[in-house]
């Protein structure tokens, strides 16, 4: 077995050493103050590479963009998925075709830009549907028909179609953030990493990259303020090491690795919380349809035969997590109850030797992360024992995210990758990325297919929930048909903080910063 690690030193790289020096060298381990209150330390698993809500690349942005820029209306924090308004002072659906709302009347712009008009509304959310914007979130509108400003403050959303996500993973997203129209005009169309125009109930005050974003109580905001007066974020990639700092007291809040779990229930850091949710993310083993020797379809069909997906979840999360049917969570419309293709070496191999494959060495890319190096391990030793070698391939975050990307051109080198993305509580953000139309963008595999597309676009304007059901399940069998994937699980979140802290939590663990207090 053979394990090779991107040693290319790139600024991406530079940096990511230096912010692990910055976490270590940080030792009070008491609570933070600012002139103005208490600080809040938490970690995030990616730092940021932009702050434009049509252009976010992870959910770690949407979280920092979620409260520096105040949407229509905000995920609120507990148990059961829900939201409440923003900047909207009401919103109503009138119909299924029509949302009526009136913004408050003192969300105000930083900069100099003015206060927050219907204008502005209609702006930010035709600028992610328009398809010359080429937003990889287009979809979350992709019935809009326009938004009609009614007056300064009020406006209708037209939709063409009903749209079946559009108060789950639209609306309360980073997709129904609303951004100056002047400021973003002047800006050339776009936002970089230096937000202009903040709006939110905090405003960015500093970015070190690698090392920590500062957010600071926005002084203008007239509504309920945040629970503290600054929230350090640090971004952290690996969990097992933002379990090291939270223990050295550098963290207040931190996801912690799905494989400890069960260790820190049983014994938690003093004064602490340690919170298990079930996830809606899900992770996968990839193949890039495009090159060889995955343009053989036997090929891909042989490795979803080969790997053991009980052993590598087993392994990756030490028992922790289950294995996944597809990318459909449990409880969500279009979750599927097995799989249509499992483990079966004796005829991978068969497969294999028949197409002449035997010998043949594969390069899996991952993230250089703890879990899916072992995750990565397990699936290596499972394809060697079918006559493939692998050779694994670790990527800083800033080298993995661009791996597939069209305008580069390591596209035409990927064949295997182990990937995870986070989700939204609506099936259609899990079948989204898949299309033909996210080839290069998010579809790595570069799976194609035309009725999937059809039944995607069927799925989100269908409000039929039995319907939806069984329109996203087939989309799933799609998928697995093709042979592009290896379903390995939604994982599990664990979540630990100080017991000083009143955490603001979706169901699924993702944090809601604005809704974090002091206890």
């Amino acid at each position: 077995m053979s394990i090779f690690t991107d040693t290319r030193v790139s600024r991406r790289s530079l940096l990511a050493g230096a912010g692990a020096f910055g976490l270590a060298s940080m030792v009070n381990p008491k609570i933070s103050w600012s002139a103005d209150g208490p600080i809040l330390k938490v970690r995030s698993y990616s730092d940021i590479q932009t702050l434009d809500p049509c252009f976010r690349l992870a959910a770690p942005e949407g979280d920092i963009t979620s409260v520096i820029f105040a949407g229509l209306v905000v995920t609120t924090p507990g148990e059961s998925w829900g939201w409440r308004p923003m900047a909207a002072e009401t919103i109503t659906q009138l119909d299924p075709l029509t949302v009526a709302f009136k913004l408050r009347d003192n969300i105000g712009f930083t900069d100099g830009y003015g206060q927050m008009t219907a204008e502005d509304v209609k702006f930010s959310i035709e600028r992610i549907a328009d398809p010359a914007n080429k937003s990889p979130y287009s979809g979350d509108w992709a019935t809009l028909k326009e938004v009609e400003v009614k007056d300064k403050l009020s406006g209708i959303i037209h939709l063409k179609q009903a749209f079946a996500p559009l108060w789950t993973s639209t609306l309360p997203t980073p997709s129904g953030t609303i951004l100056s129209k002047k400021a973003i005009t002047e800006l050339g169309g776009k936002l970089g990493v230096k937000p202009v125009a903040q709006s939110g109930p905090y405003i960015l005050k500093e970015w070190l990259p690698k090392q920590r974003t500062v957010l600071v109580r926005n002084p203008d905001w007239k509504y309920e303020p945040g629970g503290f007066a600054e929230i350090h974020i640090h971004p952290i990639e690996d969990e097992k090491t933002g379990e090291l700092g939270y223990e050295a007291g550098d963290l207040d809040y931190t996801w912690t690795a799905v494989s400890s779990i069960s260790r820190l229930k049983q014994t938690p850091p003093p004064k602490t919380k340690v919170v298990e949710k079930p996830s809606l993310a899900f992770v996968w083993l990839g193949m890039n349809q495009d090159v060889a020797p995955f343009n053989n379809p036997n090929m891909r069909r042989a490795v979803q035969y080969a790997v053991d997906r009980k052993a590598v979840v087993d392994a990756a999360y030490f028992g922790a997590a289950a294995t996944a049917t597809g990318i459909i969570a449990p409880g969500l419309p279009g979750h599927r109850e097995k799989n249509l293709f499992d483990y079966d070496p004796d005829r991978a191999r068969d497969m294999i030797a028949k197409e002449g494959l035997a010998g043949t060495t594969i390069t899996l890319d991952i993230l250089n992360k703890t879990e899916r190096l072992t995750a990565a391990q397990v699936v290596q030793s499972n394809l060697q024992d079918v006559g493939l070698n692998v050779e694994i391939k670790q990527n800083d975050s800033g080298t993995f995210w661009t791996l597939g990307a069209k305008e580069g051109d390591y596209w035409k080198k990927l064949q295997m990758i182990i990937s995870r993305f986070s989700m939204q509580p609506d099936p259609s953000w899990a079948t989204a990325w898949f299309t033909r139309d996210q080839i290069g963008v998010w579809n790595w595999e570069r799976f194609s297919s035309e009725e999937f597309d059809k039944l995607n676009a069927e799925g989100m304007v269908e409000l039929d929930p039995a319907k939806r059901d069984v329109i996203y399940k087939k989309l799933q069998d799609l998928m697995e048909e093709n042979g592009n994937y290896v379903f390995l699980t939604h994982e599990v979140t664990g979540v630990m903080y100080r017991d000083s802290v009143v955490a603001g939590l979706k169901p699924n663990g993702e944090p809601v910063f604005t809704d974090f207090k002091p206890a």
